[in-house]
């Protein structure tokens, strides 16, 4: 019997296309993504995410980042997140570093960071970018310009590798497969592009995908426990904690424990799907470790 693949886990549910976009990727993209992480030099790896909706962040996004970050943390990597203040207190409670951009940065704001940070990669999850109109806009069509800081700019001006994280079109990334995103699902895309990309249903299962293939290269236990955790108790609290600090669904725009109008119960699925397919297969790729 056929055994479901990462992205096949990533993309399950999809309704909004990513199937169709699949076929224009690589097979094994998000292993080839976490290939490429464990390419880099030992360093800071800055991470973006955050999507303005109904007057906060929502929760697609967020805990993936976070997720990405502590296994970066166990790898030995600096990982600091740059977000906007619709972010503000998320990711500090777990000792992750986090920069706020504002929302009125330039682009020398932007290099300055650069050059601070030095960072040795990029890596974007559901985070709004630029779209072929100049524009940051939701999956509506409606421009949230004012309340986006231009992390996606830093994607432009940076000289390291970059990997990018969406699920509907409109985040960073999605540059990579503008012309078919107008031309399969008729939206307006995002513009900036990224190294890789990895697709999935939700932005969130694309980053836990990409953490569980650093774990399965590495063979060390940072994503099916994160900080004695195991990791769908690490989401289910950090996603608790992210609501009653005001993150929204990103469907509804409800201050509900929901991601992108899946209950709590599908995100933690995911998460179980991908720690027992680690189980299954808990030979890691010797040349990864290091």
């Amino acid at each position: 019997m056929k055994t479901d693949s990462t992205e096949d886990i990533i993309l399950k549910y999809s309704a909004r296309g990513m199937p169709v976009l699949r076929q224009y990727l690589a097979e094994h993209y998000c292993r080839q993504a976490a290939e490429e992480i464990l390419t880099w030099p030992k360093g800071c790896v800055v991470l973006t995410t955050g999507f303005y909706v109904n007057g906060a962040a929502e929760t697609d996004g967020p805990s993936g980042t976070a997720v990405v970050a502590k296994v970066l943390q166990g790898l030995g990597y600096r990982p600091v997140i740059v977000t906007d203040e619709n972010c503000k207190g998320y990711f500090e409670p777990e000792r992750i570093e986090t920069v706020y951009l504002s929302m009125q940065a330039d682009d020398d704001s932007c290099r300055t960071l650069l050059r601070n940070l030095n960072p040795v990669g990029m890596i974007s999850i559901e985070r709004c970018g630029k779209n072929v109109k100049e524009d940051y806009a939701n999956m509506r069509g409606i421009s949230i310009r004012e309340h986006t800081a231009p992390c996606d700019r830093m994607f432009e001006l940076c000289e390291v590798p970059t990997i990018g994280v969406g699920d509907g079109g409109n985040e960073i990334g999605m540059g990579n497969l503008k012309d078919v995103i107008l031309e399969k699902l008729e939206l307006t895309p995002c513009r900036i592009r990224t190294d890789r990309l990895v697709i999935a249903t939700v932005s969130n299962w694309g980053a836990y995908g990409i953490a569980s293939e650093l774990e399965a290269l590495t063979g060390k236990t940072v994503f099916s426990r994160i900080d004695g955790s195991h990791v769908t108790q690490f989401v289910e609290d950090f996603l608790q904690r992210t609501v009653d600090l005001g993150s929204v669904d990103g469907l509804s725009g409800e201050r509900i424990v929901k991601v992108d109008g899946f209950e709590r119960s599908v995100e933690l699925e995911i998460l179980s799907l991908l720690a027992s397919k680690l189980k299954r297969n808990p030979r890691p790729d010797q040349s990864f470790q290091r």
